[in-house]
């Protein structure tokens, strides 16, 4: 079976990487253009990218897959690259791009998406950090046949996987990442058995797990102090929680609920084990906390660099 590959985080390289352990053909890769990243702001290939390269794999990375799109020549030129691969499948993973008919078209087995979700719950681009956000006791991947909707294809193979108290997105992430290429291997075997079966998605329980933005790491004290908690694990590494105490404005990586009353944002007490702060319902003690240019600190090393007082306030 011929598999072209589509992905381009980590989440899609832990895929690739399995599918090709698994002795899977894989003539090319298509990948987001490399892009600017850390401190130098330096150009750098996706992790998808990287790991073709190493595997001597073709690789396309064209900034649109429309023909008749903003980017029509780097189209044309996908296509012609697609067409030459002759692919039994194409399999996509977080790719970042929208794939028109021509391309869902293409393979013999059309094209098969890892989501790391429980579908039709938390489609869309962000459904690891959606589901620790709003308290889910378990997310899963499903396999799916892609359509022309925002996941809405057939069910192919579907795992639940629980989700842990202390689970980041980071965390979830690695064991998503592992289970979704387990999964489309085994769903690849079957397929190659004729023996995968498609279910419809259900109409009821369809939500979106819209893209995470920056603005959303500032912390809302009025909110319930649990809440703030998943917030902050569901937005671990990206953006974090943001405070500002004084004209400082604080990092917050990690906290556990606690009793509490107070107007929100005020700091009730301060021990080692971190400052305990008043939220719209209970409080939350800060475990772990970073400030600007700093590193990311446990908050008793944290509190001996930047003292908090009782009775300041998080704005």
């Amino acid at each position: 079976m011929r598999v072209v590959f589509a992905g381009t985080p980590e989440f899609a390289a832990t895929a690739l990487a399995r599918l090709l352990n698994a002795g899977f053909s894989v003539p090319l890769v298509l990948t987001q253009p490399d892009r600017p990243a850390g401190r130098g702001m330096k150009q750098q290939a996706s992790k998808v990218k990287q790991l073709a390269q190493v595997q001597g794999i073709a690789v396309a990375q064209p900034r649109s897959l429309r023909l008749d799109g903003k980017y029509p020549d780097e189209a044309a030129t996908a296509r012609q690259a697609l067409l030459d691969a002759r692919p039994d499948v194409m399999i996509v993973a977080a790719y970042g791009l929208i794939l028109p008919q021509w391309v869902l078209d293409l393979p013999r087995l059309g094209c098969l998406n890892i989501h790391a979700s429980l579908l039709p719950r938390w489609r869309g681009a962000a459904p690891i950090h959606r589901a620790i956000e709003a308290g889910d006791a378990e997310t899963g991947i499903t396999i799916m046949q892609m359509d022309a909707g925002l996941d809405t294809g057939d069910m192919l193979l579907v795992e639940r996987l629980a989700i842990q108290p202390e689970d980041t997105t980071a965390a979830l992430h690695d064991r998503l990442a592992a289970l979704g290429g387990r999964l489309i291997v085994e769903a690849l075997e079957i397929a190659a058995c004729g023996a995968l079966t498609a279910t419809p998605q259900p109409a009821e329980g369809v939500t979106y797990a819209h893209k995470i933005e920056k603005a959303e790491a500032q912390i809302a004290w009025s909110q319930p102090a649990a809440q703030i908690e998943r917030r902050l694990r569901a937005f671990d590494p990206f953006p974090g929680g943001l405070a500002t105490l004084g004209e400082e404005a604080i990092k917050v990586w990690r906290g556990e609920v606690c009793p509490g009353a107070g107007e929100p944002g005020t700091v009730l007490s301060v021990d080692e084990r971190g400052p305990v702060v008043a939220c719209g319902e209970q409080a939350l003690r800060l475990s772990e906390l970073q400030r600007a240019g700093g590193k990311r600190l446990p908050a008793q090393a944290f509190l001996q660099a930047r003292p908090i007082a009782a009775g300041e306030r998080f704005a």
